[in-house]
């Protein structure tokens, strides 16, 4: 169990976080959510120790072993795999007391330990790790150094995941992965025995992986139990809630001030009128719903191409006269919804720029048609934005000689108006920057727009915002991405990019998925292109699927019984916390109270895991 009581942090002489308090379950996984500058990764690296807090504290069982995934990539000479080895320091320190010849009386305990740790079964685990994260048998036999960040990252990765720690901070962690290792890693956590605390934007990882949220909003924090959509639900019902009650309020507060107006001259009901003042003055305003109005994206739609736009006609690409990917056969149509999925390092994104004309076909042919605009986003253009300008100077250099209501039209598309228009690049945050760069980039009212990785600085609002504006954008899409529900929301058809040949995959998202973790190795090898997962008549699918909920429903019925108790429970702590910050008579009392509903709630969240995990075995059967 982990608790945060009181939390408060300061930064820039600002409270970022101020009198937060929760307390998470002893396992499973919660998932800390919140608009990007809400202060996640300062809360995780509070949980972790690495920064003291200017008031309250964080608890946790002394025993428990807790493991923090460092936002540094590692470096060095070793290989990835001594790295990952290298992580267990208990074991290294146990097996070199063992060959340095310890004395009989202490080898038993050494062995003892050795066995209970799993040490003679660790190269095993540590290259299970490693391949799930996308690194073959030579790959993990190379130096740390020969890496990109991106790939030293998955080292650090697999080396905390190896270590299993009772409590795992995991922040962000499929930034850097592709989509088949980033599925291996959702289907390890799922299995993962401690607690994870994970900050992530990605809706799907958090549907299927967290069973609590952990909301961060203000300064505050409020636990949910349940996964993301449900924390959405239940959130949406409890901002209802508020602006009832805020109008209910402000009629309230219209009719006091209505009688004080009338009657305060009167000697009669002067001593009335006063009274009702003073209840107005005692009156709290009801806090109004955060909302972000900067949160936008508006593509414009493009002047209308007859198809194709782009062909490929047994093209082959590569860099330096050395093939990278061929026998190349794509059209790519105006309306055409397109995503790339394979493993990092088989070519998407050379597909992506030989498609766009980045890269010349070295055979083969590539045809487009001569009036085809495109805007191609990249993640490493978000880092190339000069921070010293501002948003209006960068599209005004991008659009050079239009007229100044154009440029700031563009920005508008994309929330950029008024003084954030003006603001400095360097002061906004990653979010901010990467709408910027699609605002640049989709200036010219785009045919086509090629997204590589367009998330990985977006929030899951964001995310969302981002999905809208493609449905209503009027051009051809062709996305790279590790985010599922953004490819789900916005391709309508797959190529699958492996082995130096891109061909197109028979089957939605879920079918690769299946395919991905359905390997003989585990769920760790990388796709074969020829091979397909196996279909069934869409309609027979989705008998079954609703024979199977209603075959559910008393388990769902239970589920949502045991849900219901633990945030009631949860609810009626958090008064009585709040009642014990008032420094009460009764205070005595209080506590015993909030101790039995301690108890109360991890008995509560117990069957509410049993419920959860029984119905959800129901519905996949």
């Amino acid at each position: 169990m982990l608790s945060v009581n009181d939390l408060i942090i300061r930064m820039g002489g600002r409270a970022i976080i101020d009198g937060a308090s929760a307390t998470l379950p002893a396992r499973g996984c919660v998932g800390l959510v919140g608009r990007n500058g809400a202060g996640k990764s300062t809360v995780m690296k509070a949980m972790a120790g690495v920064i003291e807090p200017d008031g309250g504290r964080i608890d946790k069982p002394r025993a428990a072993r807790l493991g923090w995934l460092k936002q540094d990539a590692p470096s060095g000479s070793a290989s990835a795999f001594d790295m990952v080895m290298a992580a267990d320091t208990e074991r290294a320190a146990l097996l070199a007391e063992e060959e340095a010849g310890a004395p009989p009386e202490r080898l038993a305990d050494l062995h003892e330990r050795l066995i209970a740790i799993d040490a003679y079964t660790a190269p095993a685990r540590a290259a299970r790790i490693l391949k799930g994260l996308g690194f073959d048998e030579a790959m993990q036999a190379r130096p740390l150094d020969s890496f990109s960040g991106g790939w030293r990252m998955r080292v650090a990765l697999a080396s905390l995941l190896f270590t299993g720690p009772d409590i795992l901070l995991l922040d962000e962690p499929s930034n850097h992965l592709d989509l088949e290792s980033a599925l291996w890693l959702e289907d390890f956590l799922l299995s993962y025995p401690g607690l994870i605390v994970l900050i992530s934007h990605e809706r799907d990882l958090l549907n299927r992986v967290a069973g609590y949220i952990l909301h961060l909003e203000a300064g505050k924090m409020q636990l949910y139990v349940g996964n993301y959509d449900s924390f959405e639900r239940q959130r949406a019902e409890r901002l209802a809630q508020l602006e009832a009650a805020r109008a209910a309020q402000a009629a309230q507060r219209a009719k006091l001030q209505d009688y004080i107006a009338r009657n305060s001259a009167r000697a009669s009901t002067a001593k009335q009128a006063q009274s009702r003042a003073k209840a107005l003055a005692r009156m709290q305003p009801v806090a109004e719903a955060a909302t972000d109005p900067t949160l936008t994206f508006d593509f414009p739609s493009p002047q209308p191409l007859r198809p194709p736009l782009v062909t490929l006609d047994q093209a082959e690409v590569g860099y330096d006269g050395k093939p990278v990917l061929g026998g190349l056969d794509l059209r790519l149509d105006p309306d055409d919804r397109l995503a790339l999925v394979g493993r990092n390092g088989n070519g998407k994104t050379t597909l992506a720029r030989l498609m766009i004309g980045q890269l010349p076909a070295m055979a083969g042919a590539r045809n487009a048609t001569g009036k085809l605009k495109v805007g191609y986003f990249t993640q490493y253009q978000v880092e190339e934005l000069d921070r010293d300008a501002t948003p209006l100077q960068h599209m005004s250099r991008a659009m050079k000689g239009a007229a100044p209501a154009a440029v700031r039209a563009q920005l508008g598309r994309f929330g950029f108006s008024g003084p954030t228009a003006e603001q400095k690049i360097g002061t906004m945050s990653g979010g901010e920057r990467a709408r910027l760069a699609l605002a640049l980039v989709t200036r010219d009212a785009p045919h086509l727009i090629v997204l590589d990785e367009p998330t990985n600085h977006l929030d899951i609002d964001a995310r969302q915002a981002l999905v809208q504006a493609l449905a209503g954008y009027e051009g051809a899409v062709v996305v790279v991405s590790h985010d599922r529900h953004l490819i789900e929301a916005t391709a309508d058809r797959l190529v699958l990019v492996d082995s130096g040949r891109a061909t197109p995959f028979d089957g939605s998202i879920d079918d690769y998925e299946a395919l991905v973790l359905g390997g003989s190795s585990g769920g760790n090898a990388a796709p074969a292109p020829a091979a397909k997962a196996p279909r069934i008549d869409p309609k027979e699918a989705r008998r079954q699927a609703a024979a199977r909920r209603e075959a559910a429903q008393p388990l769902r019925k239970a589920m949502l019984a045991a849900e219901t108790k633990l945030n009631r429970l949860i609810a009626d702590r958090e008064s009585v916390e709040e009642q014990m910050t008032q420094a009460p008579a009764d205070i005595t009392a209080l506590m015993l109270r909030k101790g039995a509903l301690d108890a109360e709630i991890s008995a509560a969240e117990e069957q509410w895991l049993a419920a959860s995990e029984a119905y959800e075995a129901a519905i996949a059967a």
